[in-house]
């Protein structure tokens, strides 16, 4: 079994990258991908912990992208973190990153509602401040009560803390990705429609533009929803991978490898993606 879809500190999880390796290993995982939100800063430590551990590390990253009002995320594959279009692209909005997380902590601090830098940055380990970060400093300063909570009432879309990241159009990530020797892969597939005709025909337009796979086997889904996305990634001849998206204490429902418990993405997942990858760069190189 593998997963295909972690996040440590470097983003908005709380375990370091070498934990989440050690957790892949410990649960008997063949293969893991740590994919943290728009950087890559993890996963040299994460790879080099997965050789000493003897387990198969894939980069990965995810990726947010703007989508009919909202955002939604694209999950890529087997890029050069250091040397290529998407390593670029990425320092740009880690900058703006940054610039939004400054707007929210000046509107909190407007509120009352005082949280410095300092706090902000210890919260986030130094590294990829996020709205979970965010979200838990509130629950220490008595704001609010759950984690849940602060993201309905605060850090969502329409709420009063929320703010606007740069993205990229899905159609144009996916282009990125390839560009850059990636294998761009939707994640969590019912978060951009729940209307199963309509997310077939979606996903289809994706595909068009050189969509490599939808994340069929997800953390959070039933066997039904699974076995649905796996259907339809045979019908668009696409890639039906699958990972728990752990993100540690901001999520613990979700555990490396099993997500809640009955997730079994297989191996053959990964060997498909990764003769995808081959094919598409014998074609470019």
């Amino acid at each position: 079994m593998i997963d295909l879809h972690t996040h440590s500190r470097v983003s908005d999880g709380s375990a370091s990258p070498t934990e989440v390796v050690e957790l892949a290993a410990a649960a008997g995982l063949r293969a893991i991908a740590l994919t943290d939100h728009d950087r890559f800063d993890g996963l040299t430590q994460a790879k080099a912990r997965a050789i000493e551990l003897g387990i198969e590390f894939i980069s990965g990253v995810e990726v947010s992208c703007h989508y009919n009002e909202g955002t939604m995320h694209m999950l890529v594959y087997f890029v050069d973190a250091h040397s290529s279009p998407i390593a670029e692209t990425l320092i740009e909005m880690q900058m703006a990153r940054e610039d939004r997380n400054l707007k929210i902590l000046e509107l909190m601090n407007k509120d009352g509602i005082n949280i410095t830098f300092e706090e902000l940055s210890a919260e986030g380990g130094g590294v990829g401040i996020g709205k979970p970060h965010f979200a838990a400093l509130l629950v220490k300063k008595g704001v609010v009560s759950t984690l849940q909570e602060a993201f309905d009432h605060y850090l969502a879309k329409g709420n009063k803390y929320y703010v606007e990241k740069i993205t990229l159009s899905p159609k144009d990530m996916i282009a990125l990705s390839l560009r850059s020797g990636g294998m761009p892969v939707l994640a969590h597939p019912f978060t951009v429609e729940e209307d199963r005709d309509r997310l077939a025909d979606i996903i289809q337009g994706w595909v068009s533009d050189g969509l490599a796979g939808i994340e069929a086997h997800y953390g959070r889904y039933n066997q039904e929803q699974r076995e649905f996305l796996v259907g339809l990634a045979e019908k668009l001849d696409i890639v039906a991978t699958g990972g728990s998206d752990f993100h540690g204490t901001y999520k613990p429902d979700l555990s490396v490898g099993v997500g809640k418990g009955d997730l079994r993405v297989p191996y053959r997942a990964l060997e498909q993606l990764r003769l995808r990858s081959e094919n598409h760069l014998s074609k470019v190189y």
